[in-house]
């Protein structure tokens, strides 16, 4: 059944639906044009022609989106297809195929899935960021464009090897590590049939070693702190600057400090050893723009109570900020080895190696009972070493500020501290 309205925006906008069924309204200037009412309200445009000598239908658009003159168009155009032989429904049906058909291609590529990996999984955990970085830096760029469905057991063994031929064989055993993570995410969502990354052993034995962060590194840490902020940017300083464990530096109270000294008594040591350790001018600058929080006794402190806890997730954010600052200066993605808080006090003892500090001090300001400290322990207690331990912080202390302010390579000697 038609009617004849008027095609005016008014006109159509006052078109009441037939709730019992759909209404065909004729265009009266147009042939074949029609103007589709359905029992919901909802209106369209379609072309009704003959194509080989059968009845064809074609879809134009939705109203109000496509309006009468656009729709008058739209059917000009398919009509003027008609006249060329071409069938315009077969056409625009090929050309949603072929649209979704890449929107497939698109969905099962490893970019896209990555994306939702760390959206879906990643994202909540406290080191996704790192893992997405590594994968970004070698998944995504070596197989970003490949359909997941290619990637075969051969693809990631190969990529492994031309990871640890480079010399990065740790970077290449996380890679693998996070790369199977990732597969398995794509088993369990359906994705995939089974894990190419199964039965991929490590490229090779890991070599525990001692981490001691570069001088590109400390600069990059130190960087890094003054971004994140308070408590794990100054925590971070203190800790680098003054060699202490993580937790002697965490639970640090006001009351252990007298001017430029820091008193840890026996039983906030791990050896039960009280010990003294001196604050150099780099430390007290780091001290003396740490916000005081009211009414609290800790210096490092989120809830005024209690000394700063949560190390991963302050250790992760100085992670992220370390490699965001290291590939803005580099101009390239930076991959950072691993490293942890206790390696801040290993890279303060070999700091304190490279400015000539004897080893009997750097054993006295790490507060080690071992070495060629064992043997004097019994005698000297609280304050062994006290003018050499003092020296030697203060040279670490100006090493470290004149490496973070980018000086010439003035190595200050123990000689030149005093």
């Amino acid at each position: 059944m038609t009617k004849a309205i008027s095609f005016t925006v008014k006109g159509i906008e006052a078109l009441k639906p037939d709730p019992a069924k759909r209404v065909e309204i004729a265009h009266p200037a147009t042939p074949g044009l029609y103007l589709v009412v359905q029992p919901s309200g909802a209106k369209s445009w379609a072309l009704r022609y003959r194509f080989a000598g059968k009845p064809a239908k074609l879809t134009l658009g939705k109203w109000p989106i496509m309006g009468t003159s656009e729709a008058r168009t739209a059917a000009g155009d398919a009509l003027q297809e008609v006249e060329h032989g071409r069938n315009p429904a077969v056409a625009k049906k090929a050309a949603k195929a072929d649209r979704r058909e890449a929107q497939l291609t698109e969905r099962d590529k490893v970019k896209t899935l990555v994306e939702q990996f760390d959206k879906r999984h990643l994202s909540k955990l406290r080191s996704g960021a790192g893992v997405r970085r590594t994968l970004d830096a070698h998944v995504v760029k070596a197989w970003g464009e490949r359909d997941i469905h290619e990637i075969t057991k051969r693809d990631v063994i190969d990529l492994l090897d031309k990871i640890a031929d480079s010399g990065r064989v740790t970077t290449a055993n996380r890679v693998r590590a996070y790369t199977g993570k990732f597969f398995n995410w794509c088993v369990e969502r359906d994705i995939l049939a089974m894990n190419p990354a199964a039965s991929v052993k490590p490229v090779a034995k890991e070599v525990a070693r001692d981490r001691v962060l570069t001088d590109d590194e400390i600069r990059w840490f130190w960087q890094a702190c003054d971004k994140v902020g308070y408590p794990w940017g100054p925590f971070g300083k203190l800790s680098l600057l003054t060699g202490q464990r993580r937790q002697e530096v965490a639970a640090m109270p006001y009351a252990e400090i007298e001017g430029d000294l820091w008193s840890l008594p026996a039983d906030r040591v791990k050896n039960g050893r009280a010990h003294d350790v001196p604050l150099s001018k780099a430390a007290l600058d780091v001290l003396a723009n740490v916000p005081r929080i009211a009414g609290s006794g800790f210096v490092f402190t989120t809830t005024g109570d209690t000394p700063v806890s949560g190390f991963a997730k302050g250790h992760a954010r100085l992670v992220e900020k370390m490699a965001e600052i290291a590939t803005k200066e580099r101009k390239e993605p930076v991959e950072i080895p691993r490293w942890t808080f206790h390696d801040l006090r290993r890279t303060a003892a070999t700091g304190l190696a490279r400015l000539a500090i004897p080893v009997r001090v750097t054993e006295a300001v790490l507060n080690h009972v071992s070495g060629t400290a064992a043997g004097i322990v019994s005698v000297y207690q609280r304050h062994d070493y006290a003018d050499e331990k003092r020296q030697a912080l203060e040279a670490w202390g100006r090493f470290v500020t004149e490496l973070v302010e980018g000086k010439p390579d003035n190595v200050v000697r123990l000689a030149e501290a005093g």
